[in-house]
């Protein structure tokens, strides 16, 4: 007779599922992705896996969460055959992006804490009669800006087609007018452009200020950047050290 399949070093698909709360049907999807090592078979077929299986297993399910589904899967794939050169580039990737992460975020933070609010109007404030090319209380025109920020009234056409700023129309004269969250658009973006960020890069977070309301709720939403970065950081020590269990596990 046979091992029972639940004593020794012989793991029935559901042994393996239960200690991690995952269903038979998972496991068995892990194995065919290339995530576990081929399984073993009973005399009569049916799947047999060992406590190798279990370490790659922890192993998969602990890198997930610092590098993601799909470079999780890519690491165990090369890691079951045998290159683990292979493995360690994509988790090289994955600290390299990371670490872009982290830049990007400190490269926001300063942009943030280099814009000088912009006042609202003051109740007195009075709108300028048509015709008189003043863009009114609060406003100002494309050139005066682009003279402030010390670049070409090009440029800020080009960010508004990309979604970066959205002046209105004097509805006489057909002119730009900028007014006050126009203009801190344009310092933000201004800013991250100095930074070295691509147009694309710039145009979500501009987007993200606008939904706000202002730069200071921003800050919630940069507190609980700062924590998902630092928890994928962790992750990514947690995934290592069941990945290296794993490799000497394999031998």
């Amino acid at each position: 007779m046979g091992r029972n399949p639940q004593t020794g070093d012989r793991l029935r698909p559901v042994d393996l599922a239960r200690g991690h709360g995952l269903s038979t049907q998972a496991v068995r999807n892990y194995e065919a992705a290339g995530i576990l090592p081929e399984a073993g078979r009973t005399p009569h077929g049916y799947r047999t896996y060992t406590s190798l299986h279990a370490a790659a297993l922890r192993a998969f399910l602990a890198l997930v969460p610092g590098h993601g589904h799909r470079s999780a899967t890519s690491v165990m794939r090369a890691v079951n055959q045998g290159a683990v050169d292979e493995a360690f580039r994509v988790i090289d990737e994955s600290h390299v992006q990371l670490l872009d992460d982290r830049r990007t975020l400190h490269a926001v933070e300063r942009a943030l804490g280099d814009l000088e609010p912009v006042p609202p109007p003051g109740p007195a404030a009075v709108p300028r009669p048509a015709g008189t090319g003043m863009p009114g209380p609060g406003g100002t025109f494309i050139g005066p800006l682009a003279g402030e920020l010390g670049i070409r009234p090009a440029t800020l056409r080009t960010w508004e087609r990309a979604g970066l700023v959205s002046p209105r129309r004097d509805p006489r004269t057909g002119y730009r007018v900028y007014d006050e969250p126009d203009v801190r658009d344009a310092r933000l973006a201004h800013q991250l452009r100095r930074g070295g960020y691509l147009l694309e890069q710039i145009a979500p977070l501009i987007t993200q200020v606008r939904a706000a309301g202002g730069l200071e709720p921003l800050e919630a939403a940069l507190r609980d950047w700062h924590a998902r970065l630092s928890a994928r950081g962790r992750a990514m020590l947690t995934g290592a050290a069941e990945l290296d269990t794993y490799l000497r596990e394999r031998g």
